[in-house]
Formats: structure tokens, C-alpha cells, sequence
């Protein structure tokens, strides 16, 4: 990944390099993003930057011993940390255990979730996390001499998913960095990381990226007419892992809305069997699944609560979605949006609590039942 490959960005990409250019490299950063902003590649193209033979102006030069082992993302100093679902089963219980995954999922998509992480390594039920374990792996790499590269670099993918000791142990390296150490974290949820990380760390604030940036991407890597493009774009709201997901109509997507028809539909003609066979389709998802969809609910309430209003620019919604909302969006008003998303917000807080999924889908559709008729 180089700073070229990302989207937009383009303030935060000169800040990173004048950072690199000047030589003052705070030993702590700590990248803060709404999904699909691009900080996991920019960090990583900044990795690259900073240990770069022979840097340009604006980015490395893609030619030195370093960078033609930052291409294959093996490169001696660049350490990586991410939530991986332990399997003692298997032997796998540190992320070094993932290394090899992990950079094959890297290759073919810079822009990515953990959703999209999940799925590939196929996690079912299991819920990912940065294991206690890893701290004994992170100090034992930043214990030893860098090997060759100016700067050794961990790189943190969502530290909020550390456990306690982890974080712990991660923040004592942060007071007290090994020479010539850079941590790069990337958190998509900034406020659940320990608060004595948070003050020690630099944060960079990255916003969604721009519109016309979207646009001009999709049109010159995908093909997209200009007018799709800036359909998407709109749809995407400065998210590119939600502009893909658009293009390629994905098949999660598409069960979530039908999912979504189908719980509404159901509670609003009270129709208690049809809501039992639901809870038990939504109970075979994966937690991950199942709190992505409940996510979803909650977007589709908001948009369609402003659907009512008739202005297209504040929708969000493609195609699929729009054509549904056009008759259901009168059952979501001032009078119950509130409530609905209430009740949506605390099935999802209990299914990261693992709370029996069947119990809590089908307590949600009576619960909804009551608010549609509002």
C-alpha cells in the first residue's frame, strides 16, 4: 500500500509526510476513523514511508529493499496485531498463528472490516478479539534489535478489541518505547480504548472521505458512468467498504433486507409463527452476523424515518432499499422511531452479551408489533 493507492485524503497524507520528512515521528499514533475512511492503508503507507530508502516528495519509492518487502508485507520491522478468534483445537492463539492469512487478506483488499475479516477466516458463532496472549508476543518482538529499517513498527488494527491485560501491558511498552519504535493504532471506535492509551497516543482524526474522490475512483477503477458513480458515492457517504458493498449488491446485504421485510412484516400483521421461524433463520448466523444485521435495522429505521421528509439527499438508501421504504416508511414516525431504535440498540447490546439469539430476535419482533401500530 502506497500513500497513491489511497482515496482521498489528501491533507492527512501531507500531514503524515511532512511528520516523516521533518524526522519528528511521534513513537504513538492512534488513527480514529468511521468505517471505511481508509486509515488502516494510509498507516500502512506511512509505515512504508518512513522506511524508505530513498522517498520522494510524495510517496516511496516502490524500488529499495524495503519497499519490495513491504510489497509482500514482509518486512522484518513491520509488526501486525488483529482480532483472530483463538482455536486451541488448531493451535492458534496469537496473531503470528493468522500471519500468513492475514497477509492474504491484506493483498486483495486494503479496504476492509471486520466483518470482512470474519468472513474469510469462515468464524462462524466466534467473536474476534486481541487475546491476553499477544502481550507476551508483543513485548518478546519489541524486546529485540530492529533488523534492518529505520523504524520497527506495531501496527494495532482495532486496539478497542484488546482484552485488559493486553492493553495494559501494551500501554507500559507505550510509556516506555524501545528505541526507534512506532506504534500505529487504527480504531474505528476510539472510546473504548483505555483511557491512559487514548492520552498517550497522538490522535488523528480522519473523516470520511470525500465525495468527488469516491466518484473519481469508481470511475476510473471500476468504470462506473459518472452518474452511477455519484449515485454510490452519495449511497456511501464517505465509507468505500460501503461504496464496494454497493457495486457488488452482496449477498449479506441483500439477506439483511429481506430479513428486515420480513421482521416487519411479520410483526405487523401479528403473525407469531412467521415471527418464531425468523428468530430461529436468525439464530444460525454468527454473533458478528447477527450484530451487523441489527446495525442494519437500525440505518433502515433512521433512513426511512427520513424518507418522510422527501428529500433525496438526505437518504442513503439503493435501490432495493428505496423501493421497500417508498410503503413502509409511514409506519416509522415521531412517535415511535425513538423506541424502535431503542428496542434495536438493546438487542444488539444483548447479543454482544450472548444472550440466547432465538430469545432475543423473537422478544424484538413482539416488542415491534406494539410500536408499528403507534
Amino acid at each position: 500500500m502506497y500513500f497513491r493507492d489511497v482515496i482521498g485524503q489528501e491533507e492527512i497524507k501531507q500531514r503524515l509526510i511532512r511528520s516523516a520528512q521533518s524526522g519528528v515521528v511521534p513513537h504513538a499514533q492512534l488513527f480514529c476513523e468511521p468505517e471505511g475512511a481508509g486509515a488502516f492503508p494510509l498507516a500502512l503507507a506511512y509505515a512504508r514511508y518512513l522506511n524508505c530508502a530513498r522517498p520522494g516528495e510524495t510517496d516511496a519509492c516502490g524500488k529499495c529493499p524495503s519497499c519490495l518487502k513491504f510489497d509482500e508485507l514482509v518486512h522484518p520491522d513491520l509488526h501486525f496485531v488483529f482480532p483472530i478468534v483463538a482455536s486451541k483445537e488448531k493451535k492458534k492463539e496469537v496473531c503470528d498463528d493468522y500471519l500468513s492469512e492475514w497477509r492474504a487478506f491484506l493483498q486483495d483488499r486494503p479496504y476492509f472490516n471486520l466483518n470482512t475479516w470474519l468472513g474469510y477466516l469462515d468464524a462462524e458463532n466466534k467473536q474476534a478479539l486481541i487475546y491476553a496472549k499477544e502481550s507476551d508476543e508483543i513485548i518478546r518482538k519489541l524486546s529485540l534489535k530492529a533488523y534492518e529499517a529505520t523504524y520497527r513498527v506495531l501496527l494495532v488494527w482495532l486496539p478497542e478489541k484488546m482484552n485488559e491485560a493486553c492493553a495494559n501491558k501494551l500501554l507500559k511498552m507505550i510509556e516506555e518505547p524501545p528505541a526507534n519504535t512506532i506504534f500505529l493504532l487504527i480504531s474505528n471506535m476510539p472510546d473504548l480504548i483505555i483511557g491512559t492509551i487514548q492520552s498517550r497516543s497522538q490522535r488523528i482524526n480522519i473523516r470520511g472521505i470525500a465525495t468527488d474522490a469516491v466518484c473519481n475512483t469508481l470511475t476510473s477503477r471500476f468504470g462506473l458512468s459518472k452518474e452511477d458513480a455519484k449515485n454510490v458515492a452519495h449511497i456511501a457517504n464517505g465509507n468505500f467498504i460501503k461504496a464496494m458493498e454497493v457495486i457488488s449488491l452482496s449477498e449479506e446485504n441483500k439477506l439483511f433486507l429481506e430479513m428486515f421485510k420480513n421482521i416487519m412484516r411479520n410483526s405487523w400483521a401479528r403473525n407469531v409463527k412467521g415471527m418464531k421461524e425468523a428468530a430461529e433463520r436468525f439464530a444460525t448466523l454468527g454473533r458478528e452476523a447477527q450484530k451487523n444485521f441489527l446495525s442494519f435495522a437500525q440505518r433502515m429505521i433512521r433512513e426511512n424515518f427520513v424518507y418522510r421528509f422527501r428529500e433525496p439527499d438526505l437518504n442513503y438508501m439503493n435501490y432495493d432499499e428505496t423501493t421497500f421504504s417508498v410503503k413502509f416508511s409511514p409506519f416509522v414516525n415521531e412517535r415511535n422511531v425513538f423506541d424502535l431504535m431503542n428496542e434495536l440498540e438493546k438487542a444488539e447490546q444483548h447479543i454482544s452479551q450472548n444472550v440466547n439469539a432465538k430469545m432475543v430476535f423473537f422478544d424484538l419482533s413482539l416488542k415491534i408489533t406494539v410500536l408499528l401500530k403507534r
